[in-house]
């Protein structure tokens, strides 16, 4: 079989685009590992996030890790790729790309809003990559 990125990779939505004022919205966690065989199914990610309109506030991006899909902590830097933003009011129409190479099974997106009045629109999807096996299954 061919190699492609379609059967390479698996995209989820973790954040939902939306207009977001002040508040903390937590991504829909993702499973990186197979839930019948206990194992890494996917070797890391990409997380995207996406912005529309951007009027005002400071919207921090951050990629957090759990084991338990309960208690979730910021990925440590070592082990991202590219930095987390700090969307702003000049950042409208931005695709950000920030690389997941950890080894915790759960990972989601997270955008703390500050300082805003009428908000932003914004999501995050995370592009699971690096699979033992191929073709990746699509829904």
């Amino acid at each position: 079989m061919r190699t492609t990125v379609y059967n390479s990779i698996l995209v989820q939505q973790s954040v939902t685009q939306a207009a977001r004022v002040n508040g903390t919205v937590n991504g829909t966690a993702i499973d990186l590992w197979s839930n019948s065989v206990g194992r890494q199914v996917f070797g890391g990610a990409l997380a995207i996030v996406q912005t529309g309109t951007i009027t005002d506030g400071t919207h921090t991006v951050e990629v957090q890790e759990s084991d338990d899909n309960s208690s979730f902590t910021a990925v440590a830097d070592a082990d991202l790729q590219g930095s987390e933003p700090a969307i702003g009011a000049a950042n409208d129409n931005v695709v950000y790309e920030i690389g997941y190479r950890g080894a915790k099974r759960y990972i989601r997106v997270t955008v703390v809003t500050s300082g805003a009045t009428t908000g932003g629109i914004f999501g995050a999807v995370l592009a699971l990559g690096i699979p033992r096996r191929r073709p990746v299954a699509h829904s």
